[in-house]
């Protein structure tokens, strides 16, 4: 069965990344949820996309209280996300202004998430390998993905090899060989962000392991859970 997970909660439905969108997708009855965590000045975990306030302030400058009362902190977010599995998104791009070499903020979310005592509900990923690699160390039993926009031969068994459960590349990118040579290696694949129901009728086919909407009621109803 092809896991739904909720794109930031259920996203078209609410605003996006906040604790009224993880209740909705719960309430579509979404498998999963998957969010981003940032890190703020003094270092608490927040759930927010972007490295910046739409106001233009960086959030590792602003100190979590003064942060709009619409942006949840990761503790706020994962008990909204009770019942389902959570796909947390590290956000850490080397092009983005709140990039930290060292993957402190890895660190953080590891040390955060074994405090739940409870590894199957979470899937760490992130664009930089590095940063599930650091995750990966830290804890072994927590699963981690590689998110990614291209795919190619290699990729899973570059997935494989780094001790990772998933790779998570965009939906249009994927293919029906792609998706059987990572099963051949063990590798799942969750896809990004795919909101077309014809797509997720053809990747169903295709046998891909999850699929990542911002609409998880359409994906419900379109592969008729």
């Amino acid at each position: 069965m092809v896991e739904i997970l909720a794109h930031r909660g259920a996203s078209h439905a609410e605003s996006e990344n906040t604790v009224m969108a993880f209740r909705s997708a719960r309430a579509m009855g979404a498998d999963a949820v998957e969010l981003d965590v940032r890190r703020t000045v003094e270092g608490s975990l927040i759930v927010h996309h972007n490295p910046h306030l739409l106001d233009g302030r960086l959030i590792r400058e602003t100190s979590r209280r003064q942060l709009p009362s619409s942006v949840a902190t990761l503790v706020e977010a994962l008990d909204a996300c009770e019942g389902m599995w959570v796909n947390v998104e590290i956000k850490n791009d080397p092009d983005e202004a709140d990039f930290d070499a060292s993957d402190a903020i890895a660190d953080a979310v590891i040390e955060h998430l074994v405090g739940w005592r409870d590894d199957s509900r979470w899937l760490i990923s992130s664009f930089r390998r590095e940063t599930i690699d650091r995750c990966r160390l830290l804890a072994p039993a927590i699963p981690t993905a590689w998110l990614t926009v291209d795919v190619d031969a290699r990729t899973a068994r570059q997935v494989m090899i780094g001790g990772h459960r998933a790779v998570h590349p965009w939906y249009g990118n994927v293919t029906e060989q792609f998706i059987a040579g990572c099963h051949e290696v063990g590798v799942q694949v969750n896809v990004w962000t795919c909101d077309d129901p014809d797509w997720m009728l053809r990747l169903a086919a295709w046998g891909v392991d999850g699929i990542c909407t911002n609409v998880p009621d359409v994906a419900i109803a379109t592969l008729g859970r």
